[in-house]
């Protein structure tokens, strides 16, 4: 059972931090001139900000891919001639039903992914597609969208109407899979695991997936077969896919899927769910839409992985004493910035100190209660500590466990907490305080900071801290670089 940091032992954590802030805000900034530096541009939600930072800063970035010149366009040719698939039209026409009868389950991402929906977006890539299933005769009411939320948190009315358009909420039955929901169909035993899937999603004649191919620290890939899992399986199949074992593997890693056992258990789930569709989208670095695959599940899905490996992975030929990152639209909470400090690792060492910038706009700015109490579990434990404690066979698994080992994973890399520095301003700097790092709120003495403060502040303390002349680097579209060590790294 979890063993929760005490209400004292919470209070004398807060009040260590604020003594640290004392020391820091009194001789970080001087002796540093930021007159001859240059700016950067750090996008935060849907706006980007600017700070300044030493000229000799690194900016690591992924090759420029433009968007789609006629996106509606390219969506329709991708309906069009899908890959080593039949076209919907023919799916429809093959069943035996009439098409009046017919129900049909589309699989949509839920708010961690910038997946272009909209219907009232050019890029929006679901009323094109129920577009032809009407034009397929199947009948609206006969349509259900269900938003894959794994173990997240149903979605928002506000943000189904943000993410399809009224038109499609108003029109279409949408609801959010819940992997705790007694009533999910049995698939059977996969890797001696019992599985089951969303039943609305089983029991539809036609079953259509969708999302966004990007790359994802322990499935290799997000997209494809990640839709159905962990997007719309049980609990307990979620805990194989993100256990102990899986995320310790070394090839539960970006862009890595032979022997990969996350990909392979989610590979396996949605093969035996029945995938009759597909359409995965990739986004360029300023995610907009550059790319539509649709068709057989594997076969596009890996078209798609095939492209974001081109422009997504960056050499570098050093490891860095500093890094800034963020975490792009998805860093919605604490829990999803993770990939940004992930992403990170190969090019940090013991003592780096990465700077992570993240928005956290969610209504839960942290993560749900399993995962702020994970947390400071974590906290408490110690370095080290986590991993030990969740593979105990005395240890009861608990949603989000997998999050902390993550985590640890970083810290472990860059060998203390505090050389995480996390800047946002939609999580209190109360509760900031008792995540693992220092916060960027310490470096600041006004009360509510813009978060050009709060970044240009850990820029300095950074310096400050490890030297004028130590190597630095911005990663401009944060966890969608894919960050590599040349082979004479030194």
């Amino acid at each position: 059972m979890l063993r929760i940091l005490t209400f004292t032992s919470l209070i004398n954590k807060i009040i260590f931090k604020e003594e640290k802030l004392k020391e820091k805000t009194l001789c970080f900034k001087e002796g540093i001139s930021l007159k001859n530096w240059k700016e950067i541009k750090i996008e935060y939600f849907d706006r980007e900000f600017s700070i300044k930072v030493p000229n000799h800063c690194e900016v690591l970035e992924m090759k420029a891919v433009p968007p789609m010149s006629d996106p509606r366009q390219k969506i329709e040719e991708a309906l069009d001639n899908p890959i080593a698939s039949k076209k919907l039209e023919k799916i429809i026409e093959d069943n035996s039903k009439d098409p009046s009868s017919i129900t049909v389950a589309i699989a949509v991402s839920d708010n961690t992914r910038p997946v272009p929906y909209n219907c009232d977006d050019k890029e929006g890539i679901l009323l094109p597609i129920l577009n032809r299933l009407k034009m397929g005769g199947i009948k609206k009411e006969n349509i259900s969208i269900i938003v894959g939320c794994g173990t997240h948190q149903a979605t928002t009315k506000q943000w189904k109407k943000d993410a399809f358009g009224t038109d499609i909420v108003n029109e279409y039955k949408i609801v959010d899979h819940d992997c705790y929901s007694e009533d999910l169909e049995p698939l059977g035993m996969i890797q001696g695991i019992p599985v089951k899937v969303n039943k609305a999603f089983w029991d539809s004649d036609i079953h259509i997936i969708t999302g966004l191919v990007e790359t994802h620290l322990m499935a290799g890939a997000s997209g494809g077969r990640k839709a159905v899992c962990p997007g719309m399986v049980n609990i307990g199949a979620t805990q194989v896919f993100h256990g102990p074992e899986f995320m310790e593997n070394k090839n539960a890693a970006n862009l890595v899927f032979k022997n990969n056992p996350c990909h392979e258990f989610a590979l396996e789930v949605a093969k035996r769910t029945r995938v009759d569709f597909s359409v995965n989208v990739i986004l360029n670095g300023d995610t907009r839409l550059c790319g539509v695959f649709a068709g057989e599940l594997e076969k596009a899905h890996q078209l798609a992985v095939d492209k974001i490996r081109e422009y997504t992975q960056v050499e570098v030929d050093s490891e860095y004493d500093i890094i800034v990152t963020h975490g792009g639209k998805g860093a919605v909470n604490h829990y999803q910035a993770l990939k940004a400090a992930d992403g990170t690792i190969p090019v940090i060492k013991e003592g780096s100190i990465v700077i992570l910038v993240a928005h956290n706009k969610d209504v839960e700015p942290i993560g749900n209660e399993h995962y702020k109490r994970l947390m400071r579990v974590f906290v408490e434990k110690g370095l080290g500590n986590y991993l030990p404690m969740i593979k105990d066979p005395k240890w009861q698994f608990t949603p989000d466990q997998w999050e902390p080992q993550k985590w640890e994973q970083f810290f472990l890399k860059t060998g203390a907490f505090d050389n995480l520095i996390y800047c946002t301003t939609n999580i209190s700097p109360k509760d900031l305080d008792l995540l693992p790092g220092t916060s960027g709120y310490t470096l600041v003495e006004k009360s509510s900071p813009k978060i050009e403060e709060i970044v240009q502040n850990a820029v300095l303390y950074a310096i400050h801290k490890k030297g004028k002349d130590s190597r630095m680097a911005f990663v401009k579209q944060g966890f969608y670089v894919v960050l590599k060590k040349s082979s004479n790294c030194e």
